[in-house]
């Protein structure tokens, strides 16, 4: 099948179970203009990490990687009204486009983005974790690849047993499946794939998926007592 097959099924798939709205729509031509880069999840993605959130019941959500908000739009709509999304950008001008997208879906109150170098932010909320070990029922990873596997190790320790932990962006255009591949993002994937695979605390799995975003896949992980 061909890449315009692929963005047929999806562009039905999506108008007919993910129809966009104003706050959607708007999030992703703000990034645009913007000039972020058009990494951001699919709408049937999108409508699938709402799905595994209302799932999931979660009340709390962790996101590394936020670019322009349109996930973090997604995921926190699972949320109840007492809930909380924190997400993590590095670049502050990503943060900025987010936080008037995350706005103007009135998710803001909801929602924390906290700016730098995800793992400096995942080590504060590690410290704040000791403190408070309220901890993230849900954990959405789609950020650098090459730190996937800290990444990994840092949604077990702020996560409990039976939260969620998805891994974007794993099969590489199925780079993934050459042990002697050099580039660090595949390299990093695969390391946290096998951390996945190894760790007594995670029941995990991965998916191939084609479609607008061309040939990709994510990882699933539940985390157990």
């Amino acid at each position: 099948m061909s890449q315009q097959q692929w963005n047929s099924v999806d562009d039905y798939f999506t108008g007919l179970l993910a129809p966009p709205d104003d706050a959607l729509a708007a999030a992703l031509r703000d990034s645009e203009a913007a000039g972020l880069p058009r990494i951001h999840v699919a709408p049937n993605q999108g409508k699938l990490l709402h799905l595994l959130a209302l799932t999931q019941g979660a009340r709390r959500i962790l996101e590394i990687g936020t670019l322009g908000g349109y996930s973090t739009i997604w995921l926190a709509r699972a949320l109840p009204a007492d809930g909380r999304l924190v997400t993590l950008e590095h670049k502050p001008g990503h943060a900025e486009v987010a936080r008037g997208n995350l706005a103007r879906a009135g998710l803001d109150g909801l929602t924390e983005i906290r700016v730098g170098p995800a793992l400096e932010s995942l080590a504060a909320l590690g410290a704040e974790h000791a403190a408070d070990p309220a901890p993230f029922d849900f954990v959405f990873i789609d950020a650098d690849k090459d730190n996937n596997p800290p990444y990994v190790e840092w949604a077990l320790r702020l996560t409990r047993p039976g939260s969620l932990i998805v891994l974007d962006n794993v099969v590489r255009g199925g780079a993934v499946a050459d042990p002697d591949a050099t580039d660090p993002g595949v390299r990093g994937t695969r390391a946290a794939l096998d951390l996945m695979a190894r760790h007594p605390k995670l029941s995990a799995t991965a998916v191939q998926t084609v479609g607008t975003k061309g040939y990709d896949g994510f990882a699933l992980a539940r985390v157990l007592d």
